[in-house]
């Protein structure tokens, strides 16, 4: 029985669903008839979510019934749609995180992917500066206007008056290009989405956010009330397995990591190729693991580090009320999630024979001039 289920966002926020195929309900033979994760993105063509297609090929997801979907563009359609039951685990920037809390959504962040800021802020070369306040008075181009959630926290730690910056939707994938044609003074970035830039001939510089945020980036939600109900937290326990385990073999050989993603995407592969692919993987590693020595294991939650994420935002006015993060963030997952044999995993990543285009990228190279794109220090 075949089923697709095309999953939309109304302009009033309204979730809806249409399923083409099958017929009628399905006796559920796991806790979820079939598990679905959500984008931020509205597109899966990308290197964000390598950890899962590169578990997928080594079999760390074993006979789980999973799903990825790409979501509408709406950037918080990843907690509505999580809310309301038409997907299971969406994958929110912290600030669109605390939207669906400020909105009554029952969600719980139960593994922490982005354990460093991502985000970073785009300039023309040339144009960029390492004083955020001087964004004050200048426009900042987004893909969505929900990216304001993410922005806003970021420059406010920063000392910025957010109340004397201006943001414009720029549209997905289209801001971009409007910074490059100067309709704008900045734009909302990310790691990994740098290298996947200078593919489409997008050059800029950067303010980043993983040198200088004391913020931290995406991470996955659930439904609140899933991680009480005994069954479907051990499907979530093994299915985040699978996920740690992705990332484990990532950071052991990224160029085996790349080539999964674009065996899954091959336009992607045309678009990007090894060394770009390979360069956004390894911007992304070093937003996933952070510092490990200081973590309990890929997923972790630095949860004195929420605390003070949600009082900032707290003070900034995005959220109305005070949020305690022990309520909506849980380490409970982390430690079944990271039991797995690392030294299979290791042994995995170092047995993959790499194709011959990848076996030519120097990932050492790469790493030493990761952060050549940063605005010079004496601007």
């Amino acid at each position: 029985m075949s089923r697709r289920t095309f999953l939309q966002v109304s302009a009033s926020g309204v979730v809806t669903a249409t399923v083409l195929g099958g017929s009628g309900l399905r006796a559920q033979a796991t806790p979820y008839e079939k598990f679905t994760w959500i984008s931020p993105r509205g597109s899966l063509e990308v290197l964000d979510d390598f950890p899962f297609w590169a578990g997928k090929k080594m079999g760390y997801f074993g006979d789980l019934n999973v799903d990825m979907q790409p979501g509408p563009s709406d950037g918080t359609a990843t907690v509505k749609f999580v809310d309301v039951g038409q997907a299971d685990m969406g994958f929110p920037s912290p600030g669109v995180f605390s939207f669906g809390l400020k909105n009554g959504m029952k969600l719980k962040s139960a593994f922490h992917m982005g354990a460093r800021d991502t985000f970073s802020i785009a300039f023309r070369k040339g144009e960029g500066f390492n004083d955020l306040k001087k964004l004050e008075g200048k426009t900042v181009l987004l893909g969505s206007a929900a990216w304001q959630s993410i922005v806003d926290p970021m420059l406010g730690v920063q000392g910025v008056d957010i109340t004397k910056v201006k943001y414009v939707e720029a549209g997905w994938p289209t801001w971009a290009t409007a910074l490059k044609a100067g309709q704008g003074d900045a734009a909302l970035g990310w790691e990994g989405l740098r290298a996947e830039w200078i593919a489409s001939g997008l050059d800029f510089e950067y303010w980043l956010g993983v040198q200088k945020s004391p913020l931290f980036a995406n991470t996955f939600v659930v439904r609140a009330a899933d991680t009480e109900d005994p069954d479907k937290k051990a499907f979530l326990e093994k299915y985040l397995r699978g996920w740690a385990m992705g990332l484990e073999f990532g950071y052991q050989n990224p160029r085996a990591a790349v080539e999964a993603v674009f065996e899954q995407f091959p336009t992607l592969a045309s678009n990007l190729g090894p060394e770009l692919g390979t360069t956004s993987i390894l911007q992304q590693i070093n937003v996933f693991r952070g510092d490990m020595d200081k973590r309990g294991g890929w997923g972790w939650h630095d949860i004195a580090a929420w605390q003070t994420f949600f009082d900032k935002i707290h003070e900034l006015k995005q959220i109305d009320q005070p949020i305690k993060a022990e309520d909506v963030v849980t380490n409970e997952f982390i430690g079944p999630a990271n039991d797995f044999d690392k030294a299979k995993v290791k042994a995995d990543a170092d047995g993959y024979t790499l194709s011959d285009p990848f076996k030519a990228v120097d990932v050492a190279a790469i790493t030493a001039h990761m952060f050549d794109q940063a605005v010079p220090a004496d601007r």
